[in-house]
């Protein structure tokens, strides 16, 4: 029996075949903060880390210029100055 290396955990989760857009719906999920403990274990099985990383920087991303998009309205309107 050989003991496990440091790293081959990370090598077996880059292997998972999670859909992109399953990834993309969990990571929406946890920003909205609701979140079954099923659909976690479900979601830690599956996932693939990579998919996850790469979802999260691009729903920040998005959330961040959508929140400009909405301040410059708002600014532009002239509701905030009155």
């Amino acid at each position: 029996m050989t003991t496990p290396r440091p790293g081959d955990d990370l090598k077996e989760a880059m292997r998972r075949t999670g859909s992109f857009w399953g990834t993309v719906r969990a990571v929406l999920w946890s920003f909205f903060g609701v979140r079954k403990g099923s659909e976690y274990d479900k979601d830690v099985s599956q996932l693939n880390p990579l998919h996850v990383i790469v979802a999260g920087v691009l729903g920040a991303a998005i959330f961040v210029v959508g929140l400009l998009l909405l301040v410059n309205w708002v600014v532009a309107s002239g509701v905030a100055g009155s």
